[in-house]
Parts: structure tokens; C-alpha cells; sequence
């Protein structure tokens, strides 16, 4: 009776073992579904292979397949572990990912909505000044006073002509504006802008129409020039400087020192990398005289 039991009994053992390695088998496959969804033939193969036996000898039990067996099973749940603990990181990568870029995204929509706040305050401090025209008389019919095109030369102040009408637009602003005929050059640099939004100069004509509107003593309608200069085209060349002067806009305004740092803290952050050293300089100044912390 001894010789028949232990031939069952390591029988049941071998059963018991294959169905455990045909359970972890079918769970591995679904591991490499997840992990390759749609794939074809991308898989995993097993690491651990059945060493090659001999037949046994007739009648007595095979314990060197049910060794090998458990080999495969604990090579198994060993491989299955790992690729289960491979994609809980990746996927707390992905949540620590999303969360960060949420974080970025709320803090850039904060920064905005107060540079926005402080614009839309600066409002109503100042009435555009009118454009030359036409005009009521009074007591007697309209007349019109003949205005100076923009196209025109002004005297002593030379427009360039190239293949190029922005680039030509905004220098002759450029020369206007440092000749101090800032009523000129004021609409050139608005026309670059307004014909042209996509060319590089398109920033440096609305930024130095700021200055001018600045020179001119209309800090109200200077500031809105540069943050407009900063909100439509951040990534202009004079996107920078439309904050440095808008802080010094609100300055003579007589803006509340928060609101002046909050624009050299927004300044700082964005385009710390990008400003120059004597920007930096200015920047220290302006923050020092405003007590920014």
C-alpha cells in the first residue's frame, strides 16, 4: 500500500502547483495587457524556464518536477510583484505630474487675474485725448481742421523705406518718439500694431507707445498700453520691459506700493531668466523705493 500512496500524494502536489502556475500565468497576462494596451505581441516572457529532465524511473515519484515547479511558481509571483510595484510608480509619477502642472496652471491664472485687477483699477483716470478733426464750432456750422497723415514726413525726422513696412513703421516711431513728438509718433507705433500683430516689432511698437504715452503725462493710459503689451504678446521682446514700466506707470499714479510690487514680483518670476543685468539693476531700485518685501 506505501508504494501507491506516495505516487498520489506527489500526483496531488504536481496538480495543486500547476494550477497555482496556470493562475499566476492567466494574471500575468492581464498585467501585460494593462501595461500594453493594444499591443501586439508585446509581452513579457518569463525569466525562469523548466530545466530540461530525464524520465523517471517507472513507479517512483516525480519530486524533481514538483522542484521545478515551484520554481516557476515563485519565479512567477516574484516577476508578477515586480510589475505590479512598477506600475503603482508610474502611476503616482503620473498623479505627482498632474497635480504639479494643476498647481502651475492655478498659480499663472492667479498672477494674471491680479495683473488684470490692477489694470482694469488704473481705468478712468484718464480720457484719451481727442483726435484731431472734426470738431463743433460754436455757435456755427462744423468744420474740420486738416489733420497731418500718418504717412507724411515730419520735418527734420527722415522715414525709412524698405521692403519691410513694419520694421520701417516702428523705427520712424522710434525717431518721432526721440525727437519728443510723441502726438506723431504715438499713432505710427499704434498702426505697427494694429496692421502687423504677428511681426516682432509689434511688441517694441507697443511698449514704446507707452513710453510715449508716458512722456506724454497720461500714466493711465501708459499702463494699459504695457499690460496690454504683456497680456497679448508675453513672449515679445519687450513683454519684459511693458512690466518694469508698467510698475513705474502705477508709480506715478500714486498706486498703492502693493500694487507696484506685485508687478515687479510678476516681472521677476516670469522673466527672471530673461531680463538684462541693468533691468535687474532698475528692478532693485524700484522695489527698494516702493518698500517691496
Amino acid at each position: 500500500m506505501a508504494t501507491i500512496a506516495l505516487p498520489v500524494a506527489a500526483q496531488t502536489s504536481r496538480d495543486g502547483i500547476e494550477g497555482r502556475v496556470d493562475r499566476l500565468e492567466r494574471e500575468m497576462r492581464a498585467v501585460q495587457r494593462k501595461v500594453f494596451p493594444g499591443g501586439a505581441g508585446q509581452t513579457v516572457e518569463p525569466q525562469i524556464t523548466a530545466p530540461q529532465q530525464g524520465p523517471g524511473a517507472p513507479g517512483i515519484p516525480a519530486s524533481g518536477v514538483v522542484t521545478d515547479l515551484t520554481a516557476r511558481v515563485n519565479a512567477l509571483e516574484s516577476q508578477l510583484s515586480g510589475m505590479t510595484g512598477q506600475i503603482e510608480q508610474s502611476q503616482y509619477r503620473l498623479r505627482q505630474l498632474e497635480d504639479a502642472f494643476n498647481a502651475y496652471k492655478r498659480s499663472t491664472d492667479a498672477r494674471l487675474k491680479a495683473l488684470e485687477d490692477t489694470a482694469s483699477s488704473v481705468g478712468g483716470g484718464e480720457t484719451p485725448a481727442p483726435v484731431s478733426g472734426t470738431r463743433p464750432a460754436s455757435g456755427g456750422p462744423t468744420t474740420t481742421t486738416p489733420t497731418r497723415p500718418a504717412s507724411t514726413p515730419v520735418a527734420g525726422v527722415e522715414r525709412p523705406s524698405t521692403d519691410d513696412p513694419a520694421e520701417d513703421g516702428y523705427i520712424y516711431g522710434f525717431r518721432l518718439w526721440s525727437a519728443k513728438q510723441y502726438d506723431k509718433a504715438i499713432p505710427e507705433l499704434r498702426t505697427v500694431v494694429q496692421k502687423y500683430p504677428k511681426h516682432r516689432r509689434a511688441s517694441y511698437a507697443q511698449n514704446l507707445l507707452g513710453r510715449a504715452l508716458l512722456d506724454q503725462g497720461k500714466p493711465a493710459l501708459a499702463a494699459t498700453a504695457f499690460f496690454e503689451n504683456y497680456q497679448k504678446m508675453p513672449n515679445g521682446e519687450r513683454a519684459p520691459d511693458s512690466l518694469y514700466y508698467l510698475a513705474q506707470a502705477l508709480v506715478k499714479m500714486k498706486k498703492p506700493s502693493s500694487e507696484v510690487c506685485k508687478v515687479y514680483d510678476e516681472l521677476t518670476q516670469v522673466y527672471g531668466d530673461r531680463i538684462s543685468e541693468a533691468m535687474k539693476m532698475d528692478v532693485t531700485t524700484g522695489r527698494s523705493a516702493s518698500k517691496c518685501k
